[in-house]
């Protein structure tokens, strides 16, 4: 598809090419319901600023934003966010580019967080992590024409450019490793359900456990560690309980180890114990943890190559990463005899 062009818009909108600029850049000079109007077209067209002629010059800031919505005692333990921040840095700092963490409540404080960068140009563009379905920061953006990559399949990534990876094969995969090794009743803790990729995860989990003819149980949590093993305290307490559980994160799946002792459960001789990330933590675990593995930090410098193109070219082409690959370490085995 032919990208839209300022002209385009200026067209759609019935305004000249500079109002549609002063309108689009949140410039004074148009009415507000110019400036709506503009906005509205932009928004049909898919328009999104060429920022070829200016990006990477002597008149930007050279700073990338983020704005997340992360508790600050969580950041120590996010093992991949901060392994994607530091590839992304990495990345950019090949150009002098910086990155600006910004902690945000919510996505509406991001949103605001938007506009205070675009008035007082205090980045270049952003990265934007955390995709929910219909996400209204990328109405945002689109509205303040701040150029964006989105970190998410790209069915969430609406007209912008994406990097992602296929999480969805990586977690039918892990289903399947623990079906092989004899377990009949899975367990699933999952992240936030709001979040696409735990959509795009749980609908895999799901179908892998039908195709395979298992049971699944599924427990919701947020990524946090507390809620990892009050999520493994539901599950074991069933009157049938998984002999194997799924988690999305390390975090959850080092604290279910510490739950599984105090229930006086042995890992992986009554339950099998997968880590949906790996890291660190998972290799100095006892027993050692089995996960699914992924480069975050080649991730992360993945989506600075993405962003890079935005800046640099005006577009960019979404952009696949290599997917996480089961590493089978000493938590996993086949279930107890019953």
């Amino acid at each position: 598809m032919k990208r839209s062009t300022i002209t385009d818009v200026a067209r759609a909108a019935g305004v000249s090419v500079a109002a549609a600029s002063y309108a689009l850049n949140g410039r004074p000079g148009v009415s507000d319901a110019t400036r709506e109007r503009v906005l509205a077209a932009a928004r049909d067209l898919h328009w999104r600023p060429n920022v070829a002629a200016r990006s990477l010059s002597s008149t930007t800031v050279r700073v990338v934003g983020i704005a997340s919505a992360r508790r600050p005692e969580d950041l120590g333990l996010e093992h991949f966010f901060m392994q994607f921040l530091s590839g992304l840095q990495g990345e950019l700092a090949d150009r002098q580019i910086g990155v600006l963490l910004q902690l945000v409540a919510d996505h509406d404080a991001a949103v605001e967080t938007y506009r205070t960068w675009r008035a007082e140009g205090r980045v270049d563009g952003v990265v934007v992590m955390d995709l929910w379905p219909d996400d209204v920061r990328l109405d945002a953006l689109t509205e303040l024409a701040l150029p964006a990559v989105a970190v998410c399949d790209p069915s969430a990534a609406g007209a912008f450019p994406a990097i992602w990876s296929d999480d969805a094969t990586s977690h039918a995969e892990a289903v399947g490793y623990l079906v092989g090794l004899g377990h009949r009743h899975v367990g699933r803790v999952t992240g936030i359900s709001e979040l696409a990729h735990t959509t795009i995860r749980s609908q895999a989990v799901r179908r892998a456990a039908d195709d395979l003819g298992v049971r699944l149980t599924v427990a919701d949590a947020d990524y946090s560690p507390e809620s990892g093993a009050l999520a493994t305290r539901r599950l074991l307490a069933l009157a049938d309980p998984p002999t194997a559980i799924l988690y999305d994160n390390d975090a959850m799946a080092v604290a279910a180890l510490d739950e599984i002792r105090r229930l006086r459960l042995r890992v992986p001789q009554d339950v099998s114990v997968l880590a949906g990330d790996d890291s660190a933590m998972c290799q100095l675990t006892m027993p050692t943890l089995t996960a699914l593995s992924r480069d975050t930090v080649g991730y992360g410098r993945d989506a600075g190559r993405v962003l890079l193109d935005l800046l640099t070219d005006g577009e960019a082409t979404t952009s696949e990463s290599p997917r996480s690959t089961l590493v089978v370490r000493q938590s996993t085995a086949p279930p107890p005899a019953r």
